[in-house]
């Protein structure tokens, strides 16, 4: 079943082509409260969002995404902003909608250090996992070097001994890897 954006006068639909031009779709928050101001912010009279109800990203501003992994995501208590209402929607004398001041909430700075310690501690342990991958590469050549080393001494016994003649020991040499 295709999605629609649920914004009034909104025409973008979840599919290949909208993704293609960078529109992303995002569900209403299951936070009851979020999802009540995402709903206000709409300005729908007797909407009320279903678990299927999606905004487009055409409804937020950019510092309202996460873009730091694969997947966009809408920041922590981000709520749509960008809508081109008709004339009888929009709003005369004062905001019904709550103003934020410019200055960023100690919540949003605990959830900003929060992800920034969250990302730090994957590249802690992605340089981790490359130290000890090194480790065992430089395990991996050593044990090599020495199984060449046992190889070409066993060989050089046998030529000594007689067991071997130089031909085959030759060809042995080049099948091992053991090039002097």
């Amino acid at each position: 079943m295709p999605h629609s954006c649920s914004a009034w006068n909104c025409t973008n639909r979840f599919s290949s082509q909208t993704r293609s031009i960078g529109i992303t779709f995002h569900r209403f928050p299951k936070d009851s409260h979020l999802r009540k101001r995402w709903e206000t912010a709409l300005r729908r009279k007797g909407f009320s969002a279903s678990l299927s109800s999606m905004l487009c990203s055409e409804h937020f501003r950019p510092e309202d995404f996460d873009r730091t992994g694969q997947t966009v995501r809408i920041r922590t208590g981000a709520v749509p902003s960008v809508f081109r209402f008709p004339a009888h929607l929009h709003k005369v004398g004062a905001s019904r909608m709550p103003r934020f001041s410019a200055t960023p909430s100690w919540n949003h700075i605990l959830q900003t250090h929060a992800h920034i310690l969250t990302i730090f501690t994957s590249l802690l342990e992605a340089l981790a996992r490359v130290e000890s991958l090194e480790r065992e590469r430089r395990n991996a050549k050593d044990r090599e070097k020495r199984a060449k080393k046992t190889v070409s001494g066993l060989l050089e016994d046998l030529r000594m001994k007689k067991l071997i003649n130089e031909d085959l020991k030759e060809q042995l040499d080049l099948y091992s890897g053991i090039n002097k």
